[in-house]
């Protein structure tokens, strides 16, 4: 009768307090790249992060951050109101309003730091 396909066991060793630790990286060497560990990812998030900020404001953004604040506006609003109907009435009315809002005070503030930051590097390189 032929053998059923299992999976080869690795090898792990338990210690002491009975933990079982894998043997680790058994492949390819690792790159210098891969050595540095963290610094390197970390660095890179930062330049993620400050990539995000020099980005123009879009509506979608602006929409998601409105749609947050009416969401918050309406819970507030049913606690205070004590009248459900009302606030749900209004959550659209609130929403509506402040996409624009937001948009434009997101504009105004992108447009306030490409500004200063050609101002500060003497006009090169303002988007």
């Amino acid at each position: 009768m032929a053998q059923t396909k299992r999976r080869r066991q690795t090898k792990h060793r338990g210690n002491a307090a009975g933990v079982v630790e894998s043997r680790g990286r058994t492949g390819r060497k690792p790159t210098t790249a891969e050595k540095t560990g963290k610094g390197g990812a970390s660095g890179s998030a930062k330049e993620k992060r400050l990539d995000r900020l020099e980005r123009a404001p879009t509506w979608r953004g602006a929409f998601y951050r409105a749609m947050a604040a009416a969401v918050l506006m309406l819970l507030i609003s049913i606690v205070l109101l004590k009248k459900p109907n009302e606030a749900i009435a209004l959550f659209p009315i609130v929403l509506i309003a402040y996409v624009p809002i937001s948009f434009y005070t997101d504009t105004w503030l992108y447009k306030r730091k490409v500004a200063s930051k050609a101002k500060q590097t003497g006009g090169a390189g303002a988007k």
